[in-house]
């Protein structure tokens, strides 16, 4: 089962370019929509988040929301949270009400375990892909899937149909495609390019660099 976390939002009056004073008050601007429930603007205690971004995952945490006024919480995922480019600070967060019974896809992360036998003989392990398009219903999503390396040699790789899906969830990527491969020693300029042009970017959850609504 995916890993559940509770936090507290307020419904926010003040929007668009003057959200930048809720900072002063500790409280960062959010939006909350999905399928079935009304578009509304929340704001939520920036110490709290930060504290449960320490555990949770963008696109996978299921989190348990209480609005302020409202008479129930409600289940919703992290979808997208904007940081400021320099300073790192979040400065928006999307959440997405999910519906327990129904499947969704969204994103997860992949955890490389193990040591590969072609590293310990002098080769490079590549990532092709840190992250993998899956469809689970939210009680079921993982905060990663895990892809075990240690049987790799050099001119070896590790696809996804190598990956083990946890119970419930269906992966969606291409079964053919590269997770990871181990090459022979490159040179260091070689070796920086390559890893340049295996950066992925998140379909669902994600971090990003952006302006506040």
């Amino acid at each position: 089962m995916t890993h559940v976390v509770e936090l507290e939002a307020k419904v926010r009056d003040i929007t668009g370019k003057t959200s930048h004073k809720l900072a002063a008050d500790g409280l960062v601007p959010a939006v909350l929509y999905g399928p079935k429930i009304e578009t509304r603007s929340l704001s939520v205690d920036k110490r709290e988040f930060d504290r449960l971004m320490q555990t949770a995952t963008v696109g996978a945490t299921l989190v348990e929301l209480t609005v302020e006024g409202d008479d129930k919480s409600l289940d919703v995922i992290i979808k997208e949270v904007k940081r400021d480019e320099l300073k790192g600070f979040v400065k928006h967060i999307d959440f997405w009400a999910v519906d327990m019974k129904q499947a969704m896809q969204t994103s997860v992360a992949i955890t490389f375990v193990g040591s590969s036998e072609g590293e310990r003989a002098g080769g490079t392990l590549m990532h092709s892909l840190r992250e993998v398009r899956i469809e689970a219903n939210p009680k079921d999503l993982p905060e990663h899937i895990e892809a075990d390396i240690s049987a790799l040699n050099i001119g070896d790789s590790l696809t996804i149909a190598d990956l083990v899906a946890p119970k419930g969830v269906t992966i969606l990527e291409d079964p053919d495609a590269v997770l990871a491969s181990v090459v022979a020693p490159m040179a260091e300029e070689e070796l920086e390019t390559t890893a340049a042009e295996s950066a992925e970017v998140p379909e669902v959850g994600k971090e990003s660099a952006g302006s506040e609504e």
